[in-house]
């Protein structure tokens, strides 16, 4: 299997620049899994398309302001950073741009608040930094940090809030779980009146889940680990469910991913820690029934991820379909619902 059998041709104006309003406005494409039967309808369409008995399991973490601006001390060198991950107490992996300004030794100055010492060079070319501040750090980094758009998206973001979940609760994340910014907290208010169970869980979600597929071959791709916690309650709420033949609905591919890591025939286990699972055709799933999902990047492991899900063909015809009836992709863009 060849990284280029998961490429597409997507014409640039289709790419979404600017998120609509309201969130639950965006369209939904319904597709059937392993099938050819597709349905244009409207995100908040949803509470239609799903039953009592099912849960939706969403992402709560939270993007981090992650993006920080500085100057090395003694040449006055200006540096950005991008936090990636924590490590020991205050310690985190970052990319540094240009990152030969920025060597073991450096110390990185952001203001009278907030510097940081950089400790070593990663293996996949990032650096450990360790910070030192006043104050409480994440209240240091609301003030100092930006939030990071994706690469794609040219055009300034007004309000920062609207590159998170109208859920979101834990601050962890380098990029938004995208799937779920097209809920409404009415939308969300309806869905539970219906009696479907909204479930949360959290993975904080690192830049290399939106990466292209470097590997000619796809089993040759190393995923980037990225941290999960799944309550007790929120897991046999879950299981409840699914025992009384109610769907698992995920929102976006990182809840698929962290369910399939702690799911076993059917079931899910409660638990925390780091996941590197890398889903692609082939996968044999464990516990998840729909899914809601945006538009992915061509040689994404996305778009291995939903095409594991839904069949590689089904996926590349609803591709097709929705560049011919002009979609918005990616992180503002429009919704899939795979079922």
């Amino acid at each position: 299997m060849k990284t280029t059998d998961f490429d597409y041709y997507l014409p640039e104006e289709l790419i979404a620049q600017h998120p609509l309003e309201p969130r639950d406005s965006s369209r939904l494409m319904v597709v059937e899994r392993f099938g050819r039967c597709v349905e244009h309808r409207v995100f908040r369409d949803l509470y239609d398309l799903l039953s009592p008995k099912d849960v939706l399991v969403v992402n709560d973490s939270r993007v981090l302001p992650a993006r920080l601006h500085g100057t090395r001390q003694g040449t006055g060198a200006r540096v950005e950073l991008l936090l990636l991950r924590p490590f020991a107490e205050d310690t985190w992996e970052v990319l540094a741009k240009p990152g030969r300004r920025v060597r073991p030794g450096d110390t990185i100055v952001f203001g009278e608040q907030l510097q940081c010492e950089v400790l070593a060079t990663t293996d996949v070319g990032g650096r450990r930094v360790r910070f030192q501040y006043q104050g409480a750090f994440q209240e240091v980094l609301d003030e100092l940090g930006e939030t990071p758009l994706p690469p794609y998206i040219h055009e300034q973001l007004e309000d920062k809030e609207r590159y998170q979940t109208v859920y979101c609760r834990e601050a962890g994340s380098a990029a938004a779980p995208t799937a779920g910014l097209h809920f409404t907290p009415e939308l969300l208010d309806r869905i539970q009146g219906k009696g479907v169970k909204v479930i949360p869980l959290t993975l904080h979600v690192g830049l290399g889940t939106f990466r292209p597929v470097q590997t000619e071959h796809v089993t040759d791709h190393q995923m980037h680990a990225e941290f999960y916690r799944l309550s007790l309650d929120n897991a046999a709420a879950i299981n409840e469910a699914k025992a009384n033949g109610g769907r698992v609905i995920a929102v976006g591919t990182t809840v698929v991913r962290t369910l399939e890591t702690l799911g076993k025939q059917g079931k899910v286990t409660p638990g925390d820690g780091w996941t590197d699972i890398f889903i692609y055709p082939g996968y044999s799933f464990q516990l998840v029934d729909g899914m809601v999902t945006n538009f992915h990047l061509p040689c994404s492991s996305l778009l291995m991820l939903v095409s594991a899900f839904a069949g590689s063909d089904t996926i590349r015809h609803s591709y097709e379909q929705a560049v011919n009836e002009r979609y918005r992709f990616f992180s503002f863009g429009d919704a899939m619902l795979l079922i």
